[in-house]
């Protein structure tokens, strides 16, 4: 028996919405409202491009130079993002989770990131994916199943699909107060800025406008909340026809990309965008950065629905 690329497949239907997610990964593979695609896909009998959809854990995002301490040891990382020198997106986007349990609109998935090279700790990670009436609901649990505290962030990496045209087309709505600066060469942090007066004020959507050309690779953060304490990004195509995210307290940050690629074809198709629970250099920093205790478990949630 012969299996896709993307690992095992896992049809989701509720109502209008359709979602397959692929097992190497965690990944959200496919998301349709009505037909209309939500996400950009991928096909299952290939290899996932970009991190498109995968969950990300135990970190999201970079380690710089893959280097970091930790409770007053150094560790050092593979470095999978070599063109720049850093350790990047964690370590499961790449494990084929196994299903604990599923149904029509439902999957639980798991795998454990074992004790390695440079991240010598046991944590065991938890994706569940729902679909409803509201869309698609994605539920990250992470314990510690090892006997030493272990640093830890997560996230999820869509490519968010507004309708027709490309991201230079659409209006993004991304109510952050500040923008994470970075080198233009590696990425690598540099400081909070005011979306107000960062560039002129370019990365500054707290007002719904169409993206255009604009360069965006950023962690952005000082978001607002509703009374649930909710942020979202809404991102609406000329039509009228968007996408909207969700997610909770958990993740004060928001990674927002353009989707920059050399081929034209492929460039720029969907907009990245990925809530986090610490930003980029966490490991390094400290910033936000979640110590799971032994048998300590943390959650992280976020959803995806059609406008």
């Amino acid at each position: 028996m012969t299996i896709p690329l993307s690992g095992t497949q896992f049809e989701l239907t509720s109502g209008e919405y359709t979602a397959t997610i692929a097992s190497v990964g965690a990944t959200l593979r496919t998301l349709q409202h009505n037909g209309r695609d939500l996400v950009v896909l991928f096909d299952a009998d290939e290899m996932r491009p970009a991190f498109r959809g995968a969950t990300l854990a135990p970190w999201p995002n970079r380690v710089i130079d893959g280097r970091y301490t930790f409770e007053g040891n150094e560790y050092q990382l593979p470095l999978t993002e070599p063109g720049r020198g850093h350790a990047l997106h964690g370590l499961v986007a790449w494990h084929d989770f196994i299903a604990l349990d599923e149904a029509e609109d439902r999957v639980m998935l798991a795998t454990t990131v074992d004790a390695q090279d440079g991240y010598p700790f046991r944590v065991q990670v938890r994706v569940e994916f729902l679909l409803d009436s509201n869309g698609l609901h994605t539920t990250v649990a992470a314990r510690n199943t090892g006997n030493a505290a272990a640093p830890y962030g997560t996230g999820p990496h869509p490519y968010l699909v507004a309708g027709e045209g490309t991201v230079d087309d659409w209006t993004l709505l991304l109510p952050a107060e500040q923008v994470l600066t970075v080198t233009e060469d590696r990425l690598i942090p540099t400081g909070l800025a005011d979306v107000a007066t960062e560039a002129d004020g370019s990365f500054d959507f707290r007002t719904p406008r169409i993206i255009g050309d604009l360069f965006i690779d950023h962690a952005f953060t000082g978001l607002a909340r509703d009374e649930s304490r909710t942020a979202e990004v809404r991102l609406t195509a000329p039509s009228g026809t968007g996408v909207v995210m969700r997610w909770d307290s958990s993740c004060p940050w928001v990674q927002v990309h353009t989707a920059d690629q050399p081929i034209p074809a492929n460039s720029r198709r969907g907009l990245a965008v990925e809530p986090m629970t610490c930003p980029p250099g966490a490991f390094n920093s400290g910033e936000d950065l979640i110590v799971l205790q032994p048998g300590e478990v943390t959650f992280a949630e976020w959803s995806i629905a059609a406008i």
